[in-house]
């Protein structure tokens, strides 16, 4: 018997243990992923074992539309890769050809990587690609249309934390949702098992102006893995860094020469 849909967000739903994103881009896939269609809507099937954002809704033990952008927000995903998790990302905040009037500015320094997801973008209005350094402010601002109400770090590093409170209090408004996804190996600064480096990185986001809401262990679906669920407290803005720019492109792909290697 098939499980009744539980909604997410106006884009997201939940059946059972797999997660469905509402399709910009109706008859298409991004990365093989299977497709339904339920009273004329098309879904795309949302991997939990592909995304650590997908892996998080499943594993929080809180309301799981707590971790999701709302539609028309602006979002800033910091190491997008080839783009499968900034698409369903991009299906609930901009939907099909944007009408909700999102963006979601995506960050990537491989050029390869780069190359989908300028292709993505041009089916995807909205969805802003971006070549280049994800732990640098100067990178971003000249993209992004304002504050963003939701940031995602996804970087293999060492220092994550620190990276992600710098680019939090240079974009993220006051208030807005923040998801550190951390990976233990990468912090090889950090002394100590897993759960050690996780300590310190949560102790790293205490003492900036982010409220830890929960940390949320993937193990199961991302092994040595956990997404910290942040807020921005709302008292100040850092002043000495690059600034969102109010001229920024919203939908243009930027140009680039890709190399196969």
């Amino acid at each position: 018997m098939a499980r009744k849909p539980v909604k997410l967000a106006w884009g997201v739903r939940r059946e059972g243990r797999s997660l469905w994103t509402r399709n910009a881009v109706r008859g298409v896939s991004v990365r093989g992923e299977r497709r339904k269609t339920d009273s004329r809507i098309e879904w795309r099937s949302w991997d939990p074992t592909r995304s650590k954002v997908a892996a998080a809704l499943l594993r929080t033990d809180g309301d799981p539309s707590r971790l999701l952008p709302k539609t028309g927000s602006t979002c800033l995903y910091l190491g997008a890769s080839f783009g499968s998790t900034v698409s369903h990302i991009h299906d609930q905040v901009c939907g099909s050809l944007n009408h909700h009037g999102g963006q979601v500015v995506a960050v990537e320094i491989a050029p390869r990587a780069m190359r989908d997801l300028s292709e993505l973008s041009r089916r995807r209005p909205g969805l802003v690609p971006v070549l280049g350094d994800a732990r640098k402010p100067q990178t971003v601002a000249p993209y992004i249309r304002n504050q963003a109400d939701w940031i995602h770090q996804d970087l293999s590093i060492a220092d994550q934390a620190e990276t992600f409170v710098r680019m939090s209090g240079t974009f993220l408004r006051p208030g807005g949702t923040g998801l550190l996804s951390l990976k233990a190996a990468s912090e090889r600064s950090s002394d100590g098992d897993d759960d050690s480096r996780f300590a310190k990185a949560a102790k790293i986001l205490r003492e900036s102006d982010l409220e830890v809401i929960e940390r949320i262990d993937l193990k199961g679906l991302e092994e040595q893995h956990v997404v910290f669920l942040v807020r921005k407290t709302v008292n100040q803005a850092n002043s000495e860094n690059p600034t969102p720019s109010k001229a920024a492109p919203k939908t243009t792909p930027i140009t680039y020469i890709a190399s196969d290697k």
